[in-house]
């Protein structure tokens, strides 16, 4: 009797140990990182977390990648399915490309929101990013439902001129690593956490410059031509920003060109406020998420 009872106590044993492997297993399945080519055929990465419309889609900020959403991904996850992008150049996707346009990061985030599948969209793009999601919206105007820009859009309208771009990118160009930390470390906060504040700026130094220049380049150049108003001008959706104080909103200029537009701003808050304020930051995105998802009747 002792050893049947003890071989029940094993079997049942086992077969919860196979059961955690089983869920374990099917946990990893569903964050391994998964392939899609964008319109020009350059391999494009990407993760899919969670289950739950609307479908949230993180698109990184220049010389960043998908790894900048890791404070988001959790919580966001339980009640969305969340996908993360590496852009062409960045992360773990393909180099091929001879110029790194805002539009060609549009199609990256296309391609990655179709072969998910979702119908029904959100997008959320930092730095960089609120501009790559305001061209990927205009690509798919029957999925996206609003926009959220995490500190980026200050000012749509801002007049740059050409030597204000050439006097940016400079530095770059004499000493990329050293520009990169130079430039990156002015947008953080002096309080920050001394080894995140290491990592952001060791990290994003290290990205390839021919691709961090290309993109700089493109992106500033939209605030010339102005077409980083325009871009805004063909959509019939919401945006909202989650931005920290660092530089002040123009209200009134980012309305002129967008079909709505409202700002949530933590004070005291830096350019990476979704890693260092991340607690805060994921209130206030869960706030834009709300009123996005209520003004879409979802």
């Amino acid at each position: 009797m002792k050893n049947l009872k003890r071989l029940g106590l094993q079997a049942l044993a086992f077969g919860f140990f196979f059961t955690v492997l089983l869920i374990g297993a099917a946990g990893a399945q569903a964050a391994c990182p998964a392939i899609v080519l964008s319109r020009d055929g350059t391999p494009i990465s990407y993760e899919v977390h969670g289950a739950g419309e609307p479908t949230l889609v993180f698109v990184h900020g220049w010389s960043c990648d998908a790894r900048y959403w890791r404070e988001q991904v959790p919580r966001f996850s339980k009640r969305h399915r969340v996908v993360t992008i590496d852009l062409a150049g960045h992360g773990h996707s393909g180099m091929g490309r001879a110029n790194y346009t805002m539009a060609s990061f549009g199609e990256d985030v296309k391609a990655v929101t179709e072969a998910v599948g979702s119908r029904t969209v959100i997008l959320v793009g930092h730095s960089m990013g609120g501009t790559v999601i305001a061209e990927a919206a205009r690509l798919m105007p029957d999925r996206v439902i609003g926009l959220v820009g995490v500190d980026t859009l200050e000012n749509v309208e801002y007049p740059m001129t050409r030597e204000e771009l050439e006097a940016m990118v400079a530095p770059f160009e004499k000493d990329f690593v050293s520009g990169c930390r130079q430039f990156v470390g002015e947008m953080m906060a002096p309080g920050s956490d001394p080894r995140l504040r290491e990592w952001i700026l060791a990290d994003m130094s290290s990205a390839p410059p021919a691709v961090a220049m290309s993109a700089m380049r493109e992106m500033l150049s939209q605030y010339v031509s102005g077409e980083a108003a325009r871009v805004f001008e063909s959509l019939s959706i919401p945006v909202i920003t989650v931005n920290g104080g660092l530089w002040p909103i123009d209200y009134a200029a980012n309305r002129r060109h967008m079909f709505s537009y409202d700002a949530i701003v933590l004070q005291k808050a830096d350019h990476f406020l979704m890693l260092n304020r991340p607690r805060e930051f994921n209130r206030a995105l869960e706030k834009a998420i709300v009123k996005l998802t209520k003004r879409k009747g979802q």
